[in-house]
């Protein structure tokens, strides 16, 4: 359960303060890719999910959350913290406690969760699986409709001031 915890809680202390320290310098660029960099990845490893447990290549929870499987989620998860660390620039943050406090949260909510998920994992088998599977690929293409929507009713916005300066 720790393991899980250490890589999600690194990775979300990490990002912010690259963020912070790389400033706005890259920032036109993350924010160009990351939500279709973590829509792919998140997708990917809710499909992998899926199909493990469909074929039952998961036995059990003594699966290991080894690298290949830890580097994709978090990357996945995190790359929005990135921006989070230009934002904290930009309002003049101190980086350090900021950092400490967004880690150390990450890490014990994907401790219970990993508990969580060990725990009804052992009683409903691959199900658990499948659901998660299902549920993490839901969430990342909802998140993705949610942007794609925003940036609609911006460019509706736009179009209407456009009409109006016509005028």
């Amino acid at each position: 359960y720790q393991k899980a915890g250490v890589y999600f809680g690194g990775f979300q202390a990490l990002m912010p303060t690259l963020g912070y320290i790389w400033g706005g310098t890259i920032r036109q660029y993350i924010e160009a890719v990351s939500k279709y960099v973590a829509l792919f990845l998140l997708c990917i490893i809710g499909i992998n999910m899926i199909r493990e447990n469909l074929k039952g290549e998961c036995k059990g929870t003594s699966r290991e959350l080894g690298f290949t499987v830890m580097i994709p989620a978090v990357i996945a998860t995190s790359i929005d913290a990135f921006a989070v660390g230009i934002t904290l620039t930009a309002l003049n943050v101190k980086i350090l406690p900021s950092a400490a406090l967004i880690g150390t949260t990450t890490f014990l909510i994907a401790f219970v969760g990993v508990w969580i998920g060990h725990f009804f994992g052992d009683r409903l088998g691959n199900r658990a699986g499948i659901l998660g599977g299902v549920i993490l690929v839901l969430i990342r293409v909802r998140i993705f409709i949610m942007g794609w929507q925003k940036r609609l009713e911006e460019l509706e916005r736009m179009k209407k001031l456009n009409e109006l300066d016509e005028d």
